[in-house]
């Protein structure tokens, strides 16, 4: 996403020198939120993006590995030999965590490329029993397609609750209640410790519990997809993110990083943002299009934005909770929509909305503008968020 969007853009910019993407992948590159949906229930055969690349003149090298990066050369090594630039753009993305012990195991798999949500289809198909490591984003939208489809799910969390990771336990309780609500078994608190192959499987939980497992997918994180970077001098965050600056540039002249590989240091928030979304792989291209072609971006600093769709629900996320002081309900979480509105000093600074979009549309301009509400009001779920202005 991140790559095509930073090649477009540079065209829609009025670029006219040669652009090159380069993929490991073989495929035509490929839209990802469609894998754990239609590409996985096979409503879909892939998700490729609607792009000409010829008449846009840009060149496709697809099916090649980079391995390395020569700054003082500019120069990137791949399998076929060196590539120079002029401007370089990294957007490697990030690789899913596998489940130690499990690497080459038959009927474990993860979910994050064209290739897996193939291999995972049959899967689906023959109805067989499931076992979901991981009550993560992707984990739950697994653990939906895969009850869409007619199997029998097990979802294996090590942390005491859903989306621990990414929201506070008050907001996440009653999302735990989707999984029931859908013939999903969830387990908290729960540790794997083998998964052991079979007709069927089965997975061994750290207690000495085993769930029956014809397949298990897992889904427990990723991280930046920078380990071809290392030597080159680039400097990387602890977790392994390229260290881009608010302008997206790296430490490297003329060498740009955008998407999942790369944090950038936000102003509104105050801290360096990693966000594994679609929408900063949509945004960051055009700012790093914009500045290769000559122009002033400006600060990068958006208000993060993603959305989820499980168990029948249209979940979306927009700005940063971490430093708020005031958590709003709008809405009862035991219905089928609601939202929460987190505030910092009166402001709007992050929102979940559960089917309520425009709650989402109208409470992303609060935070983008820094207009402070009335929490009353705010907290009214018949009041428009937009009228809740104090």
């Amino acid at each position: 996403m991140a790559g095509v969007q930073t090649a477009v853009a540079l065209r829609e910019r009025g670029f006219t020198g040669p652009v090159t993407l380069i993929g490991a992948e073989p495929h035509q590159p490929y839209d990802r939120p469609p894998l754990s949906k239609a590409v996985l229930l096979g409503k879909a055969e892939d998700s490729a993006f609607d792009v000409d690349f010829d008449e846009l003149g840009i060149e496709l090298r697809l099916g090649l590995d980079v391995t390395g990066l020569r700054a003082a050369d500019h120069e990137i090594d791949t399998e076929a030999g060196p590539v120079a630039y002029d401007a370089l753009v990294l957007a490697t993305g990030a690789q899913p965590v596998t489940l130690p012990g499990t690497d080459g195991v038959p009927g474990v798999h993860l979910l994050r490329t064209l290739d897996d949500a193939v291999r995972l289809g049959p899967v689906l198909e023959r109805r067989h029993d499931v076992v979901v490591v991981g009550a993560g984003w992707i984990g739950a939208e697994f653990a939906t397609a895969a009850r869409a489809a007619g199997c029998a799910v097990t979802v294996v969390e090590a942390a005491d609750r859903p989306l621990a990771g990414a929201l506070p336990a008050e907001v996440t309780s009653p999302m735990a209640e989707w999984y029931g609500e859908n013939g999903a078994e969830l387990l908290t608190e729960a540790r794997v410790h083998t998964v052991e192959p079979g007709a069927p499987g089965r997975v061994v939980l750290a207690d000495g519990r085993e769930l029956p497992a014809d397949a298990v997918v897992v889904g427990i994180g990723a991280r930046p997809a920078t380990g071809w970077l290392t030597g080159s001098g680039i400097a990387l965050d602890p977790d392994g993110a390229v260290t881009a600056d608010e302008r997206l540039r790296t430490s490297l002249p003329d060498v740009y990083s955008v998407g999942d590989c790369a944090s950038f240091p936000s102003a509104r928030y105050g801290r360096r943002l990693l966000v594994h979304h679609w929408d900063n792989a949509l945004q960051g291209p055009r700012s790093v299009a914009a500045a290769i072609a000559g122009e002033d971006p400006g600060p990068y600093d958006p208000v993060p934005y993603f959305w989820s769709e499980q168990f029948g629900r249209f979940v979306q996320f927009a700005g940063h909770h971490a430093d708020a002081d005031e958590l709003l309900w709008r809405g009862d979480p035991a219905e089928q929509a609601w939202s929460v509105l987190w505030l910092r000093a009166g402001v709007p600074v992050a929102l979940l909305a559960v089917g309520r979009p425009r709650d989402l549309a109208q409470g992303r301009k609060l935070i983008e503008a820094g207009t402070a509400v009335d929490p009353a009001r705010a907290a009214d779920p018949a009041v428009p968020l937009k009228a809740a202005v104090a």
